[in-house]
């Protein structure tokens, strides 16, 4: 380990100590202070920032990182990715997108042994994984949020939503993984993983979370993306919430499907619950649902939606998508909370 520095967080008059062997959003992660954050590998640009205090080259320094996320420009005038900086004197730091309702609530980021208690399909490409807790063996997060798998061997980790929640077994954590031929970890879950192998997770990151708040909401995923809306919906059963929701899950063909039975049971458990599920290839399939890409539907189906919230999880094009409609329906990009994932890179799901 290197030297600590202090590093403090305006507007919100917060300290952390951040290693120099550390970057600013570890050594935050590591207090429990939720920034925000995306890629964590300099790719995305969710964590930028601006540092009022300290010169580049001295007092303080980059790893590695894509010029898409942080310009030679917006460097050169003092913005960093607090992702890919590392503290070398004490530094203070003007955060430029931050939740003030999540910024205290989070969970200090650990590493834990697991072992694997269940692999199951729950379609033709995705699995159910169950991994079993073992040192420690509880492990707090938030419903929506996301952890680290390492492919054991390697210093590979792949990104995962819980599907679970901790209040239903905090002694487990559970996820859905879309299988790709070329997969890092997908594919070693396919063909070389079994009950009883070891993994080691680190986590939890992410702010895909439910916010407290009383406006109507939409759901809207697609493929894995049924991970961490299924983690929010069971939280909202555990804690008996009663909001206005509506779930659109996009998918290919009717073989895609999964979790149908739980989501159709929400419509009993939850008030005001809706689970509307799309085919977008329908021909052939005997099916007497909404059809088509799942972002039309919604736009077909919605009016106005300047007084609700949303909540948007699968790959990049399709929340984009949802982003670009949403909007234009009226509601305000300030309550459209999302998680991209991609194939390759920081996430799987």
């Amino acid at each position: 380990m290197g030297d600590t520095h202090n590093v403090r967080l305006e507007p919100v008059g917060i300290d952390i100590e951040a290693d120099e062997d550390e970057t600013i959003l570890e050594a935050a992660f590591r207090q429990g202070v939720m920034l925000m954050h995306g890629c964590k590998e300099g790719q995305c640009s969710a964590c930028k920032s601006f540092i009022l205090e300290g010169e580049d080259g001295e007092d303080y320094d980059f790893d590695r990182y894509s010029t898409f996320a942080l310009a030679e420009y917006e460097r050169d005038e003092g913005l960093a990715l607090l992702c890919r900086c590392h503290a070398y004197e004490d530094l203070q730091i003007e955060l430029l997108h931050y939740d003030e309702d999540l910024l205290r609530s989070g969970v200090p980021i650990q590493e834990l042994s697991t072992e694997v208690e269940a692999i199951e399909p729950v379609t033709h490409d995705m699995r159910r994984l169950v991994l079993k807790l073992v040192d420690p063996p509880e492990m707090l997060f938030l419903p929506g949020q996301y952890a680290d798998i390492f492919i054991p061997g390697t210093d590979i980790s792949r990104s995962f939503s819980m599907a679970n929640t901790p209040e239903s077994d905090p002694h487990r954590v559970e996820f859905v993984v879309k299988i790709y031929p070329d997969g890092a970890f997908s594919g070693f879950l396919d063909k070389k993983l079994s009950v009883g192998d070891q993994l080691t997770i680190k986590g939890p990151y992410g702010m895909f979370t439910l916010r407290e708040s009383q406006a109507d909401m939409i759901f809207i995923g697609g493929g894995a993306g049924m991970g961490p809306i299924l983690s929010l919906l069971r939280s909202m059963r555990e804690r008996g919430i009663e909001r206005t929701a509506t779930y659109y899950y996009g998918a290919r063909a009717t073989k895609d499907l999964c979790y149908d039975d739980e989501l159709r049971g929400f419509e009993q458990q939850l008030t005001g619950f809706r689970y509307v599920p799309a085919l977008s290839e329908a021909a052939g399939e005997d099916w007497q649902g909404p059809t088509g890409m799942i972002t039309d539907v919604v736009a077909e189906r919605e009016g106005d939606l300047s007084d609700r919230e949303a909540y948007i999880c699968g790959p990049p094009p399709m929340v984009e998508a949802a982003v670009d409609m949403l909007t234009r329906h009226g509601m305000d990009e300030d309550r459209i909370y999302y998680d991209k994932f991609t194939t390759t890179g920081e996430t799987d799901t």
